[in-house]
Protein backbone atom coordinates (compact mmCIF):
# COMPACT_ATOMS: atom_id res chain seq x y z
CA UNK A 1 0.00 0.00 0.00
CA UNK A 2 1.01 3.68 -0.16
CA UNK A 3 3.92 4.79 1.95
CA UNK A 4 5.11 8.41 1.82
CA UNK A 5 6.11 9.96 -1.48
CA UNK A 6 5.62 8.11 -4.77
CA UNK A 7 8.61 6.12 -5.98
CA UNK A 8 7.59 6.70 -9.62
CA UNK A 9 5.71 9.61 -11.17
CA UNK A 10 4.57 9.65 -14.79
CA UNK A 11 3.56 13.03 -16.16
CA UNK A 12 1.85 13.65 -19.53
CA UNK A 13 3.67 10.76 -21.19
CA UNK A 14 3.37 10.73 -24.98
CA UNK A 15 4.55 8.26 -27.61
CA UNK A 16 3.76 8.92 -31.28
CA UNK A 17 5.02 6.70 -34.11
CA UNK A 18 5.39 8.55 -37.43
CA UNK A 19 3.46 7.36 -40.48
CA UNK A 20 5.47 7.82 -43.66
CA UNK A 21 4.86 7.50 -47.38
CA UNK A 22 7.34 6.82 -50.15
CA UNK A 23 10.29 4.49 -50.65
CA UNK A 24 13.28 6.61 -51.63
CA UNK A 25 11.99 9.96 -50.40
CA UNK A 26 9.93 9.33 -47.31
CA UNK A 27 7.67 12.01 -45.94
CA UNK A 28 5.61 11.95 -42.81
CA UNK A 29 1.87 11.95 -43.39
CA UNK A 30 0.70 11.50 -39.82
CA UNK A 31 1.38 9.67 -36.60
CA UNK A 32 0.03 6.75 -34.59
CA UNK A 33 -0.79 8.20 -31.18
CA UNK A 34 -0.08 5.08 -29.14
CA UNK A 35 0.18 6.98 -25.83
CA UNK A 36 -1.16 10.51 -25.66
CA UNK A 37 -0.88 12.17 -22.26
CA UNK A 38 -0.76 9.50 -19.53
CA UNK A 39 -0.11 10.48 -15.89
CA UNK A 40 -0.06 8.43 -12.69
CA UNK A 41 1.89 7.80 -9.48
CA UNK A 42 3.27 4.52 -8.15
CA UNK A 43 4.04 4.11 -4.44
CA UNK A 44 6.45 1.81 -2.65
CA UNK A 45 4.94 -1.58 -1.87
CA UNK A 46 1.76 -1.08 -3.89
CA UNK A 47 0.46 -2.62 -7.11
CA UNK A 48 -1.03 -0.37 -9.76
CA UNK A 49 -2.92 -2.37 -12.36
CA UNK A 50 -3.33 -0.99 -15.89
CA UNK A 51 -6.13 -2.52 -17.95
CA UNK A 52 -7.63 -1.93 -21.37
CA UNK A 53 -8.28 -3.46 -24.75
CA UNK A 54 -5.46 -4.53 -27.05
CA UNK A 55 -3.92 -1.49 -28.71
CA UNK A 56 -4.84 0.96 -25.95
CA UNK A 57 -1.16 1.77 -25.28
CA UNK A 58 -0.61 0.01 -21.95
CA UNK A 59 2.36 -2.07 -23.15
CA UNK A 60 3.91 1.00 -24.78
CA UNK A 61 3.77 2.74 -21.40
CA UNK A 62 5.54 -0.26 -19.84
CA UNK A 63 8.30 -0.20 -22.43
CA UNK A 64 8.91 3.51 -21.91
CA UNK A 65 9.25 3.05 -18.16
CA UNK A 66 12.17 0.65 -18.65
CA UNK A 67 13.66 2.70 -21.49
CA UNK A 68 12.93 0.15 -24.23
CA UNK A 69 11.07 3.01 -25.95
CA UNK A 70 11.93 6.68 -25.78
CA UNK A 71 8.90 8.94 -25.12
CA UNK A 72 7.99 11.59 -27.64
CA UNK A 73 7.35 13.93 -24.73
CA UNK A 74 6.44 13.88 -21.07
CA UNK A 75 8.37 12.97 -17.94
CA UNK A 76 9.10 9.83 -15.93
CA UNK A 77 10.35 10.71 -12.45
CA UNK A 78 12.04 8.13 -10.26
CA UNK A 79 12.21 9.50 -6.71
CA UNK A 80 11.81 12.99 -8.12
CA UNK A 81 14.50 12.68 -10.83
CA UNK A 82 13.45 12.86 -14.48
CA UNK A 83 14.95 9.71 -15.97
CA UNK A 84 13.92 10.62 -19.52
CA UNK A 85 16.71 13.24 -19.45
CA UNK A 86 19.37 10.77 -18.28
CA UNK A 87 21.89 8.85 -20.36
CA UNK A 88 25.03 6.79 -19.91
CA UNK A 89 26.02 5.80 -16.40
CA UNK A 90 23.28 7.84 -14.74
CA UNK A 91 20.56 6.05 -16.70
CA UNK A 92 22.23 2.68 -16.13
CA UNK A 93 22.18 3.25 -12.37
CA UNK A 94 18.47 4.08 -12.39
CA UNK A 95 17.56 1.11 -14.59
CA UNK A 96 18.92 -1.18 -11.88
CA UNK A 97 15.90 -0.21 -9.80
CA UNK A 98 13.24 -0.63 -12.51
CA UNK A 99 13.07 -4.10 -14.01
CA UNK A 100 10.60 -5.81 -16.33
CA UNK A 101 8.87 -9.18 -16.51
CA UNK A 102 7.75 -9.89 -20.07
CA UNK A 103 4.54 -11.42 -21.36
CA UNK A 104 5.69 -14.56 -23.12
CA UNK A 105 8.15 -16.82 -21.27
CA UNK A 106 8.63 -18.83 -24.46
CA UNK A 107 10.20 -15.95 -26.37
CA UNK A 108 11.72 -13.77 -23.62
CA UNK A 109 14.30 -16.40 -22.60
CA UNK A 110 17.29 -17.15 -24.84
CA UNK A 111 17.04 -20.87 -25.73
CA UNK A 112 20.84 -21.11 -26.14
CA UNK A 113 21.55 -19.97 -22.58
CA UNK A 114 21.26 -22.02 -19.41
CA UNK A 115 18.90 -20.86 -16.67
CA UNK A 116 21.91 -19.88 -14.59
CA UNK A 117 23.27 -17.66 -17.38
CA UNK A 118 19.84 -16.09 -18.00
CA UNK A 119 19.23 -15.16 -14.38
CA UNK A 120 22.85 -14.13 -13.86
CA UNK A 121 23.07 -11.98 -16.99
CA UNK A 122 22.15 -8.74 -15.13
CA UNK A 123 25.28 -9.24 -13.02
CA UNK A 124 27.38 -8.95 -16.20
CA UNK A 125 25.82 -5.56 -16.88
CA UNK A 126 26.00 -4.45 -13.24
CA UNK A 127 29.08 -6.25 -11.88
CA UNK A 128 29.11 -4.10 -8.77
CA UNK A 129 25.98 -5.91 -7.51
CA UNK A 130 27.62 -9.34 -7.19
CA UNK A 131 31.28 -10.39 -7.46
CA UNK A 132 31.96 -13.19 -9.94
CA UNK A 133 32.71 -15.75 -7.25
CA UNK A 134 29.32 -15.17 -5.61
CA UNK A 135 27.05 -15.13 -8.65
CA UNK A 136 26.29 -18.84 -8.85
CA UNK A 137 25.16 -18.87 -5.22
CA UNK A 138 22.95 -15.83 -5.79
CA UNK A 139 21.35 -17.39 -8.85
CA UNK A 140 20.60 -20.57 -6.91
CA UNK A 141 19.06 -18.48 -4.12
CA UNK A 142 16.83 -16.76 -6.68
CA UNK A 143 15.75 -20.11 -8.11
CA UNK A 144 14.78 -21.20 -4.63
CA UNK A 145 12.94 -17.92 -3.94
CA UNK A 146 10.71 -18.37 -7.00
CA UNK A 147 9.99 -22.01 -6.20
CA UNK A 148 12.39 -23.79 -8.56
CA UNK A 149 15.04 -26.39 -7.79
CA UNK A 150 18.46 -24.69 -7.42
CA UNK A 151 20.07 -27.86 -8.78
CA UNK A 152 18.48 -27.12 -12.17
CA UNK A 153 20.77 -24.13 -12.71
CA UNK A 154 22.44 -25.75 -15.74
CA UNK A 155 19.23 -26.68 -17.53
CA UNK A 156 17.91 -24.89 -20.62
CA UNK A 157 14.53 -23.11 -20.97
CA UNK A 158 12.98 -25.87 -23.12
CA UNK A 159 13.37 -28.26 -20.18
CA UNK A 160 10.85 -26.26 -18.12
CA UNK A 161 7.08 -25.82 -18.33
CA UNK A 162 5.46 -22.49 -19.20
CA UNK A 163 4.81 -21.58 -15.58
CA UNK A 164 8.36 -22.49 -14.61
CA UNK A 165 9.74 -20.35 -17.42
CA UNK A 166 7.78 -17.38 -16.14
CA UNK A 167 9.26 -18.01 -12.69
CA UNK A 168 12.69 -17.86 -14.33
CA UNK A 169 11.74 -14.52 -15.87
CA UNK A 170 10.65 -13.25 -12.45
CA UNK A 171 13.93 -14.46 -10.91
CA UNK A 172 15.86 -12.56 -13.58
CA UNK A 173 13.83 -9.43 -12.77
CA UNK A 174 14.71 -9.80 -9.08
CA UNK A 175 18.44 -10.35 -9.63
CA UNK A 176 19.39 -6.70 -9.09
CA UNK A 177 16.98 -6.27 -6.15
CA UNK A 178 14.95 -3.51 -7.86
CA UNK A 179 12.33 -1.33 -6.20
CA UNK A 180 9.92 -1.47 -9.16
CA UNK A 181 8.82 -4.38 -11.33
CA UNK A 182 6.96 -3.60 -14.55
CA UNK A 183 4.99 -6.74 -15.38
CA UNK A 184 3.59 -6.67 -18.92
CA UNK A 185 0.84 -9.31 -19.20
CA UNK A 186 2.96 -11.73 -17.11
CA UNK A 187 0.35 -14.51 -16.94
CA UNK A 188 -1.65 -14.14 -20.16
CA UNK A 189 0.29 -16.91 -21.93
CA UNK A 190 -0.25 -19.39 -19.08
CA UNK A 191 -3.01 -21.85 -18.20
CA UNK A 192 -5.57 -20.63 -15.66
CA UNK A 193 -4.33 -22.90 -12.87
CA UNK A 194 -0.74 -21.82 -13.47
CA UNK A 195 -1.79 -18.16 -13.56
CA UNK A 196 -2.97 -18.38 -9.95
CA UNK A 197 0.34 -19.91 -8.86
CA UNK A 198 2.39 -17.15 -10.51
CA UNK A 199 0.14 -14.39 -9.12
CA UNK A 200 0.43 -15.82 -5.61
CA UNK A 201 4.21 -15.98 -6.05
CA UNK A 202 4.35 -12.33 -7.10
CA UNK A 203 2.33 -11.31 -4.06
CA UNK A 204 4.66 -13.21 -1.71
CA UNK A 205 7.71 -11.62 -3.35
CA UNK A 206 6.16 -8.17 -3.02
CA UNK A 207 5.71 -8.65 0.71
CA UNK A 208 9.22 -10.09 1.11
CA UNK A 209 11.10 -7.42 -0.87
CA UNK A 210 8.81 -4.37 -0.61
CA UNK A 211 8.37 -4.23 -4.37
CA UNK A 212 6.16 -1.81 -6.27
CA UNK A 213 4.40 -3.41 -9.24
CA UNK A 214 3.02 -1.84 -12.38
CA UNK A 215 0.86 -4.78 -13.44
CA UNK A 216 -0.45 -4.65 -17.00
CA UNK A 217 -3.19 -7.04 -18.09
CA UNK A 218 -6.44 -7.33 -19.99
CA UNK A 219 -8.03 -9.82 -17.56
CA UNK A 220 -10.03 -7.71 -15.11
CA UNK A 221 -10.46 -10.49 -12.55
CA UNK A 222 -6.69 -11.03 -12.27
CA UNK A 223 -6.06 -7.30 -11.95
CA UNK A 224 -8.61 -7.02 -9.15
CA UNK A 225 -6.97 -9.88 -7.26
CA UNK A 226 -3.48 -8.39 -7.22
CA UNK A 227 -3.95 -4.60 -7.48
CA UNK A 228 -4.30 -1.90 -4.83
CA UNK A 229 -5.24 0.67 -7.46
CA UNK A 230 -6.40 0.31 -11.06
CA UNK A 231 -6.06 2.56 -14.10
CA UNK A 232 -8.28 1.95 -17.14
CA UNK A 233 -6.81 2.97 -20.51
CA UNK A 234 -8.63 3.67 -23.74
CA UNK A 235 -6.99 4.70 -26.99
CA UNK A 236 -3.77 6.06 -25.48
CA UNK A 237 -5.23 7.80 -22.43
CA UNK A 238 -6.34 6.91 -18.91
CA UNK A 239 -10.12 6.96 -18.72
CA UNK A 240 -10.45 6.26 -14.99
CA UNK A 241 -8.18 5.55 -12.03
CA UNK A 242 -8.86 4.67 -8.40
CA UNK A 243 -8.61 1.97 -5.77
CA UNK A 244 -9.69 -1.51 -6.77
CA UNK A 245 -12.91 -1.14 -4.73
CA UNK A 246 -13.70 2.23 -6.33
CA UNK A 247 -13.16 0.97 -9.87
CA UNK A 248 -14.90 -2.39 -9.54
CA UNK A 249 -17.75 -1.42 -7.22
CA UNK A 250 -18.42 2.19 -8.30
CA UNK A 251 -17.13 2.78 -11.85
CA UNK A 252 -17.95 6.25 -13.17
CA UNK A 253 -16.57 6.23 -16.73
CA UNK A 254 -18.85 4.63 -19.34
CA UNK A 255 -15.96 2.63 -20.79
CA UNK A 256 -15.10 1.15 -17.40
CA UNK A 257 -18.76 0.30 -16.86
CA UNK A 258 -18.88 -1.49 -20.22
CA UNK A 259 -15.71 -3.46 -19.49
CA UNK A 260 -16.93 -4.60 -16.08
CA UNK A 261 -20.33 -5.62 -17.44
CA UNK A 262 -18.53 -8.25 -19.55
CA UNK A 263 -16.64 -9.85 -16.65
CA UNK A 264 -17.95 -13.40 -15.99
CA UNK A 265 -20.00 -13.72 -12.78
CA UNK A 266 -20.07 -17.12 -11.02
CA UNK A 267 -23.37 -16.46 -9.22
CA UNK A 268 -26.27 -17.41 -11.60
CA UNK A 269 -28.74 -15.06 -9.87
CA UNK A 270 -26.37 -12.10 -10.04
CA UNK A 271 -25.57 -12.91 -13.66
CA UNK A 272 -29.26 -12.98 -14.59
CA UNK A 273 -29.99 -9.55 -13.13
CA UNK A 274 -26.80 -7.83 -14.25
CA UNK A 275 -27.02 -5.15 -16.94
CA UNK A 276 -24.88 -6.01 -19.95
CA UNK A 277 -23.49 -3.02 -21.85
CA UNK A 278 -22.81 -3.74 -25.52
CA UNK A 279 -20.76 -1.04 -27.19
CA UNK A 280 -21.43 -0.08 -30.79
CA UNK A 281 -18.73 0.08 -33.42
CA UNK A 282 -15.03 -0.63 -33.20
CA UNK A 283 -12.17 1.13 -31.43
CA UNK A 284 -11.13 4.10 -33.62
CA UNK A 285 -7.70 4.16 -35.21
CA UNK A 286 -4.97 5.68 -33.00
CA UNK A 287 -3.71 7.37 -36.17
CA UNK A 288 -6.97 9.32 -36.40
CA UNK A 289 -8.62 9.40 -32.96
CA UNK A 290 -11.92 11.26 -32.43
CA UNK A 291 -11.81 14.88 -31.35
CA UNK A 292 -12.57 15.74 -27.75
CA UNK A 293 -13.35 12.59 -25.77
CA UNK A 294 -11.91 9.58 -27.54
CA UNK A 295 -14.67 7.31 -26.28
CA UNK A 296 -17.53 9.49 -27.51
CA UNK A 297 -18.12 7.56 -30.75
CA UNK A 298 -19.16 4.51 -28.68
CA UNK A 299 -20.65 6.26 -25.63
CA UNK A 300 -24.38 6.51 -24.82
CA UNK A 301 -23.78 9.70 -22.78
CA UNK A 302 -22.06 11.61 -25.59
CA UNK A 303 -23.18 15.16 -26.38
CA UNK A 304 -21.83 17.98 -28.54
CA UNK A 305 -19.52 19.05 -25.72
CA UNK A 306 -17.78 15.67 -25.87
CA UNK A 307 -16.66 16.33 -29.45
CA UNK A 308 -15.30 19.77 -28.63
CA UNK A 309 -13.66 19.44 -25.21
CA UNK A 310 -11.09 16.90 -24.04
CA UNK A 311 -12.31 15.68 -20.62
CA UNK A 312 -9.73 16.04 -17.87
CA UNK A 313 -8.92 13.21 -15.47
CA UNK A 314 -10.46 14.76 -12.36
CA UNK A 315 -12.22 13.66 -9.19
CA UNK A 316 -16.01 13.87 -9.68
CA UNK A 317 -17.81 16.36 -7.42
CA UNK A 318 -19.61 13.59 -5.54
CA UNK A 319 -16.29 12.16 -4.34
CA UNK A 320 -14.72 15.47 -3.26
CA UNK A 321 -16.73 15.55 -0.02
CA UNK A 322 -15.82 11.97 0.94
CA UNK A 323 -14.45 11.49 4.48
CA UNK A 324 -11.23 10.02 3.07
CA UNK A 325 -8.98 11.85 0.57
CA UNK A 326 -10.48 11.52 -2.92
CA UNK A 327 -8.39 9.53 -5.38
CA UNK A 328 -11.05 8.22 -7.73
CA UNK A 329 -10.65 10.24 -10.94
CA UNK A 330 -12.56 9.91 -14.20
CA UNK A 331 -12.02 11.52 -17.62
CA UNK A 332 -15.70 12.03 -18.44
CA UNK A 333 -17.77 15.21 -18.67
CA UNK A 334 -20.80 13.34 -17.32
CA UNK A 335 -19.21 10.88 -14.92
CA UNK A 336 -21.75 11.62 -12.17
CA UNK A 337 -24.82 11.37 -14.38
CA UNK A 338 -26.67 8.07 -14.66
CA UNK A 339 -28.30 7.66 -18.05
CA UNK A 340 -30.18 4.74 -19.49
CA UNK A 341 -27.96 2.41 -21.47
CA UNK A 342 -29.45 1.93 -24.96
CA UNK A 343 -30.46 -1.49 -26.14
CA UNK A 344 -28.17 -3.32 -28.54
CA UNK A 345 -28.12 -1.63 -31.92
CA UNK A 346 -29.50 1.72 -30.71
CA UNK A 347 -26.10 3.37 -30.25
CA UNK A 348 -24.70 4.46 -33.61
Amino acid sequence: MRRGEPVLQVRELVKHYPLTRGVLFKRQIGAVKAVDGVSFDLYQGETLGIVGESGCGKSTVARMLVNLERPTSGRILYKGEDITALSGRALKAVRRNIQMVFQDPYTSLNPRMTVGDIIGEPYEIHPEVAPKGDRRRRVQELLDVVGLNPEHINRYPHQFSGGQRQRIGIARGLALRPEIIVADEPVSALDVSVQAQVINLMERLQDAFGLAYLFIAHDLSIVRHISDRVGVMYLGRIAEIGTDAEIYDHPTHPYTQALLSAVPVPDPDAREHRERILLAGDVPSPANPPSGCRFRTRCWKAEERCAQEVPLLVVPEAFRTAPTPARHASACHFAEEKRVVPAEGELT
